[in-house]
């Protein structure tokens, strides 16, 4: 049988492997044909050993015909954010600094992953330390829009984002810091989860921001990004943030919310997002998800997140004060590149370091230095982590109003390579996305519709309280399949 894999979700592939239709060493081989064949142009991929995929395959093979499948997913390849460690492979966080290292063991959303059949697929590009909108930050090559080659995929978890849209992979693991997830999933139109802090364990993901960073699926469709999460989240003793909760079920919640409607869904629009300037394409995508959720029966009400207006500048200041603390560890003593010429231990941390981090990096760096020094510390961190507790006590106040909150979930569509050469430009563009880490909420990015000028990808953003990923879920899903815009594929 011939395999399309621009047609083919995670659950259409389970379902003809389940069949016999396809085997493991089929699909993989279709996808490794199809990388191949693109990522020529669209480059998310940084590594992608074919051999070692193959022999998973191959061994998921034998199990099915032995009639012990690890899952029905058993077989299907899923590409890896670079910046989330998988046993054996490079994991350099897309750093010259970290080009060397090879990881020893799995990380626990990996090491879920296999247990259930998955085959990690590659290592995939990424801006820097997961520091960037645009993955043009990536020390080794800049990832393309698969819609429009000439536009960056967003970032950091561009090469995620890429992957999946150009359909060299059936769904990807990206991390999401301040909208790293949402944001490129919806530059390339794609699914993209931000779950709840918490909810899916941070073991063997190399740190940007401790208290911000989530692992995530970006995926083809609503139900791929609930199979993944069933499969990832949950309680890891190996994390001391994770939650202990259950967590799971959210496919089948997913299946269950088929044919059904948004009556008796209560959203909000908070003013403060709509009142910022939007292209127009966005603001003509996002009412028209506004008025296909209306049909459905949906209420729509007005809340708001008065300290919106504070949360780029309060999420820059914890950011950075806990990326300067977390990569203060690559030195270029214990792993890692290390600058042979240097003369003594101190020139060894300055070479290393002025060599193996990229501008971005360095920038963030001495800004989190600075905050976190003498002086500075009640000023600026100890201020911002108090706005940060109005900020979450503000989506805790619209939640008593409201179910879900929609949103933009960027001001535009995927701009052009170089297009935002001042920082300030590029930190501006994640206002939308931001305040969900700050408040360790859980949202989704759903493609919505196109943009009439540019052809580009315009998502909605849909926004659930703690822990109610199968709220957000199950909406997102009656929505996608009721938007007016059907087919959202890349013509790559």
């Amino acid at each position: 049988m011939s395999i399309d894999v621009k047609s083919l979700t995670i659950a259409g592939a389970a379902a003809l492997l389940s069949e016999g239709k396809i085997s493991a060493v089929g699909l993989c081989q279709a996808y490794l044909d199809r990388v191949a064949a693109v990522d020529g142009k669209v480059k998310a991929f940084l590594k992608c050993d074919g051999e070692r995929i193959l022999a998973q395959a191959a061994a998921s093979d034998s199990r099915r015909a032995a009639g012990k499948p690890l899952s029905e997913y058993d077989g299907i390849p899923i590409g890896i954010k670079d910046c989330i460690v998988s046993e054996g492979e490079s994991c350099s966080c897309s750093s010259k600094i970290l080009e060397p290292v090879v990881s020893p063991y799995d990380s626990t959303v990996v090491a879920r992953l296999k247990a259930k059949g998955f085959i990690p697929m590659g290592r995939l590009n990424m801006d820097e330390f997961a520091m960037g909108s645009s993955t043009e930050n990536s020390a080794f090559q800049k990832t393309c829009n698969p819609w429009d080659i000439d536009r960056v995929p967003g970032g950091s978890s561009g090469g995620s984002a890429a992957s999946v849209a150009a359909c060299e992979v059936p769904a990807s693991l990206g991390s999401d810091t301040g909208g790293s997830i949402r944001q490129p999933a919806a530059f390339c139109g794609v699914v993209g989860l931000k779950p709840t802090y918490g909810r899916v364990s941070r073991f063997g993901l190399i740190a940007f921001a401790s208290s911000l960073d989530q692992i995530g699926p970006l995926t083809r469709d609503v139900l791929d990004s609930a199979i993944i999460m069933d499969t990832i989240g949950g309680h890891d003793a190996r994390d001391c943030t994770s939650l202990p909760d259950a967590c799971g079920g959210f496919a089948d919640a997913v299946i269950t919310s088929r044919g059904g409607d948004l009556k008796g869904v209560k959203i909000g629009l908070p003013k403060e997002y709509f009142e910022s300037d939007s292209s127009d394409g966005v603001k003509n995508g996002v009412q028209s998800a506004i008025d296909t959720m209306k049909k459905l029966g949906a209420e729509f009400v007005e809340v708001s997140l008065p300290h919106t207006k504070y949360a780029v500048a309060t999420y820059y200041i914890i950011a950075t004060a806990e990326a300067s603390a977390n990569l203060a560890r690559f030195d270029g003593i214990r792993y890692g590149a290390r600058d042979n010429s240097a003369e003594d231990l101190l020139d060894t941390y300055f070479k290393t370091r002025g060599k193996g981090f990229g501008d971005e990096v360095k920038r963030r760096i001495i800004l989190g230095t600075y905050v976190l020094s003498s002086g500075y510390y009640d000023a600026f961190y100890l201020r911002a982590q108090k706005v940060r507790t109005l900020i979450r006590r503000d989506f805790e106040n619209a939640f008593k109003q409201c179910d879900l909150i929609l949103t933009p979930v960027t001001p535009t569509t995927a701009f052009k390579f170089g297009e935002k050469k001042d920082p300030l430009q590029m930190y501006l563009a994640d206002i939308y996305t931001i305040a969900l880490n700050l408040s360790g909420n859980c949202g989704i990015s759903v493609p919505a519709s196109l943009e009439e000028e540019s052809g580009m990808p315009v998502g909605v953003q849909f926004i659930a309280p703690a822990m109610a990923e199968e709220k957000l879920f199950t909406s997102a899903a009656i929505f996608e399949a009721n938007r007016a815009e059907k087919d959202l594929t890349a013509t790559l």
